[in-house]
Parts: C-alpha cells; structure tokens; sequence
C-alpha cells in the first residue's frame, strides 16, 4: 500500500494521508466511467444541467468549511478562502450551464432541397482531469462542469497537496443526485497518471499545471489520438501608461501581484510603468505592499498566508537574491514581515526595482509574492519588453485611453488582454494561453468544442 502525504503548509504537520489508487482500483474506476457515461449522454441537457445547479448550490453551502480545508492545505488566507467557491467557482459554473443549451445545439446548415443536414456535437467520452493546488476548484471547475453538461463522465485526479477537493466533488455530486460512475476521482501516483492518460477508455484529458508537466502530458499522449488541454503557466505583464488613474492602477496591481502569496497563473509578475509615474508609483506600491499581514492563515487578520512549502518560498528568494546581486532594488526588508524566517514557507512580499530582462525575475515563472517594476519611455518600448517572454496567458494595459489599450492589445501575444484590471477570468470569454501558456480554449460557449467531437448528419428524402 503507497500513501500520499499532504504537508500543510501552516505548521509543516501531515494533514491528511490517502492511499494511492492500486492497478485494480484504476481500471474498475475507468470501466465504471465508461458505462456510466453512455447512460449519461442519453440523460436530456435539461435534467444534466438541473443536477449541476444543485451541485454548484451544496458546494456553496460548504464553502466555509471548504474554505477552512484550503487555508490548511495550501496556505490561502481564512479570509479569502471561501470566495473561491462563493464567487469564481459558482460563477464559473453558473455561466456554463447557461451557455450549454446554445453551445451544444445541433448546428444546421444552408438547406438543401431533399436532403436534412446539420452538425452534432458528441461528447468526448472520458475526460480526465489533473488539477493543481493553487486554485484548486477554480482550475477544475473549468474542465468538470463543462464536460459533464456535454455528457461526458468525468475522472478527476487532483494535486497531493489538495486531495481533499476531489473528494469534496464527489460528495456534492453524489447529494445532487448525479448518478454514480459519472464523476469519480482517484489519488494516483506520477507514473499512474502517465498510464491513465494513455489508457483507451480516456477520451479527453484536460491539465493545469507546469510547463514540464504540460511535456509530461503530451508524451503520454503522444501514443493516441486524443486531444489535450493544457492551461500552463504565466509571467504576466501589465503596461501602467501615462494617462493612467495612478491610485486604481496600484491598487489592483499590488493585489494581483501579490493575492495567493502571488501562487497564481495569471498573477502579475512583471509591471511596465511609463516614466512619468514611474516615481510615484514605485512609492505607492511599496507603501501598501507595507500593509500586507503575513502570518497563519487561520488567522482573520492575515491577509498573505504561506506559500504551498518551504521549496517553494526558496525558491522564490532565491530568485531575488540574484536580482539583488546583480544591481536590483528591494524595497522592503524581510524583518519587517515577523512570520518571514529563512527556510520556511512564510515569505514577506517584496517589490523590486533595477530590474532587467537578464535576470531569472523576469524571465522564469516567479509563482511568488514578488513584483518587478520597470520604467518605461513610449508605448512601443512597452509592447516590445511584455512580448519578451517564453509565456502568454494574460497581459493587462492601465489607461484611460480605450482606442490606445485596443491598438495596444492587438500587438501583445497573449490569451486574454485587460484593460484596467488583471488577475480575473470572465467565463463569458475564452480562456486560453500561446507558446508555453499552454494551448486549447477552456470557458466561454467555445470551451464546450474540447469535451465534444462534431459528428455530420446527411439525409436523403427517397420518394417512391
């Protein structure tokens, strides 16, 4: 028997403990999925989408104690715990099952006379999901709702440092009424995921995570026709032009930065400011990064937890000790933040300055309370310093210049392009990502073409 550990990050204790799914458990699982799933896709989309609405409102009326899980399973702050189901997860969900009845509609076709043709979408099969920690319901909802309205059973395995949001799945989704086999989860080990994703019942696998494990996904894949969605990561940069409302423009730019101990895809991790604000805004920024409370975060008053684990929070300071040693600024000092100690995951934010392209800072995914801010001369230069990057998730303009955020956005490579706010996934729009942010369309009625496949209808009227 294998066990997976979980550390928490707020004393170093374990947990929770949960024992890896054996070769057995894996394969009845998968054929339970399969047969579940062909009942499944006959049920209506009404009555799919009725068992989703009670699903979406059980998890609402667990998301303190959901809330409370998290904050000692990866850190986040008790505060702001449970808006993760309140808002992002039920919203998310909400809007997709909105959206299915139209997205998932047969799609006709110019008639013909004598003939009946249209477009219809059948679900994938299987979809395997692998879900992270940071944001652990908000990265799964995406991929487990919208699979499931498209009639497809769905098998979640979830990050060792969040087991227990797969299990909570499960028991929302067995009180709503969902039938068994449709939604199963399964702790597996790295080598078990491999073989679940070449398996030939999965017939979808949808990933967030690492660039290296988004290669990791592929080459198990790479043996099948199957299609994959990888939501990978992010160094997002934001643009502070001339015309900016400086006070908004901090304000949001600090807590994107710096919200989930800075743990997030889309968190900003590079910010551009035009040299006329340069000054003020540096000062500002740091001034209410001062404020942040970093601390345990069963606490009410922190408001900036610890990071996942100690690695991690070394990982980060490793990178701005570079930065430092190689003629960076960092405005606030560690002793100020009394939780922060050498070693452990309790990390005090930091803004820095001096900053160039040829440091780690800003080229590596930080994952980290950190921000780099740059002065910058004209739009262009810009443009040309937030397309420098392996990364395009998400990249954010502040202006009071729409045209100008517009003409800005249609040269940035990125997935989803802000103006005046960051750090935020509207499900009415497509999430996506280029070069190593990954690759498919999660969200919006276009993240519904993933979990189905187009099936052609072309009839004949014969009279005798």
């Amino acid at each position: 028997m294998s066990l997976q550990k979980t550390i928490s990050p707020v004393d170093g204790r374990v947990f929770v403990e949960r024992e890896l799914a054996s070769g057995a458990r894996i394969d009845a699982t998968l054929d339970a999925a399969v047969a579940a799933q062909r009942l499944w896709r006959a049920t209506p989309l009404a009555e799919r989408s009725a068992i989703l609405t009670r699903f979406v409102e059980i998890m609402e009326s667990r998301a303190d104690e959901i809330g409370e899980e998290l904050a000692w399973q990866m850190g986040r702050p008790i505060r702001y715990a449970p808006t993760e189901i309140r808002r992002g997860f039920a919203e998310r969900a909400r809007y997709m099952i909105s959206a299915s009845p139209a997205a998932l509609a047969d799609i006709p076709v110019s008639p013909a006379p004598g003939f009946t043709r249209f477009i219809r979408r059948e679900p994938a099969g299987v979809v395997f999901t692998v879900a992270p920690w940071n944001y652990p319901y908000l990265t799964s909802v995406n991929s487990i709702v919208p699979a499931l309205l498209a009639g497809n059973a769905a098998v979640l395995k979830h990050s060792a440092q969040t087991p227990l949001c797969a299990e909570r799945y499960e028991q929302a989704f067995d009180d709503a009424g969902l039938p068994a086999g449709v939604f199963q989860f399964l702790h597996l080990s790295h080598s078990d995921v491999e073989r679940v994703i070449g398996d030939p019942r999965i017939g979808f696998v949808a990933f967030t995570g690492s660039v290296p494990g988004g290669h990791a996904v592929q080459a198990a894949a790479a043996g099948r026709f199957i299609a994959t969605g990888l939501e990978l990561g992010g160094k997002d940069p934001a643009y502070v032009r001339a015309d900016a409302d400086l006070a908004h423009a901090v304000e949001n730019l600090v807590d994107g930065a710096m919200f989930n101990s800075g743990q997030s895809c889309c968190g900003i991790e590079r910010i551009y400011v035009h040299r006329d604000l340069y000054p003020e805004f540096v000062r500002r920024a740091v001034e209410l990064t001062r404020t942040y409370v970093l601390g345990n975060p069963l606490d009410a008053a922190t408001t900036l937890g610890p990071m996942v684990r100690a690695s991690a929070a070394e990982f980060v300071r490793a990178q701005v000790a570079e930065a430092v040693a190689q003629g960076a600024q960092a405005h606030l000092d560690p002793r100020d933040f009394p939780a922060d100690a050498p070693g452990s995951p309790y990390l005090a934010p930091q803004i820095l300055t001096g900053v160039n392209h040829s440091m780690r800072v800003m080229s590596e995914e930080t994952f980290g309370p950190v921000a780099p801010i740059v002065s910058v001369e004209t739009d262009d230069e810009a443009i040309d310093l937030m397309n420098d990057s392996a990364y395009g998730l998400t990249a954010a303009i502040w202006t009071c210049d729409a045209d100008a955020a517009l003409r800005i956005g249609d040269s940035i490579e990125t997935g989803t392009w802000f103006m005046n706010r960051c750090d935020y996934l509207d499900p009415a729009l497509a999430w996506t990502g280029v070069k190593d942010s990954g690759r498919g369309c999660a969200l919006s009625v276009l993240g519904f073409d993933q979990f189905t496949r187009p099936k052609s209808f072309h009839l004949r009227t014969v009279t005798a």
